[in-house]
């Protein structure tokens, strides 16, 4: 590289220190070279800094856009959807229960559906019980459709409620004991009695039993 050299008796103006100073040859964005030439006998150079390639930021966007003013009106975008960014975080979305009146009972559906056959296999057999009163109502239907099945004590109506009742004793006795017990009553099998609610939690309890 040339180095520039004056003379004591030499002026100083902008025309001299131009010519004085060598040419930067661009180069990239990810390294700077830095060259100055003095005006003296010896030239000194200055070790070249290179900077690190930037790197991009990461940021929690959502919803939002990559970037609104290009993605909106670039060719390959042909909906307003395309410029978002999906995040799945695992969970679910779910719509208001309206007309929806299945008790949940802080259950899954198939321990929801062995809590209620367990109740009703002992209402069944001690023909009364205490319990909270969203099992007790919810369980009331069951009991009434057994003993609707037991009052019709055909085969298929008997096999039926051997697959929903869990002890089959109690299936052969109730189908011999309804007809004759619940011949005339045309449903309303059972009654539930309230009573103090239950001591910890304070859940509202209540007694169901067979009318």
């Amino acid at each position: 590289m040339a180095c520039g050299s004056t003379t004591a008796s030499a002026t100083w103006n902008m025309s001299s220190l131009k010519a004085a100073l060598p040419s930067v040859p661009i180069q990239a964005a990810s390294s700077v070279h830095f060259s100055i030439g003095l005006p003296s006998q010896s030239c000194r150079k200055i070790p070249t800094i290179k900077l690190p390639a930037p790197v991009p930021v990461q940021s929690f966007v959502g919803l939002a856009p990559f970037n609104p003013l290009l993605s909106i009106f670039s060719a390959d975008s042909s909906t307003f959807e395309h410029s978002f960014n999906i995040i799945d975080t695992g969970g679910r979305f779910f719509a208001m229960r309206h007309g929806r009146k299945v008790p949940k009972l802080n259950r899954p559906p198939d321990q929801r559906r062995a809590l209620l056959r367990g109740l009703t296999t002992q209402l069944l057999k001690y023909g009364r019980i205490k319990t909270t009163r969203a099992r007790a109502s919810a369980m009331r239907k069951y009991v009434d459709k057994m003993i609707t099945l037991a009052k019709d004590g055909s085969l298929h109506k008997r096999r039926q409620a051997l697959g929903f009742i869990y002890e089959k004793q109690i299936v052969h006795a109730l189908f011999a004991e309804v007809p004759e017990r619940y011949g005339e009553r045309n449903g309303g099998y059972t009654r539930i009695i309230r009573t103090l609610p239950r001591r910890g939690d304070n859940a509202p309890m209540a007694y169901i039993e067979l009318v």
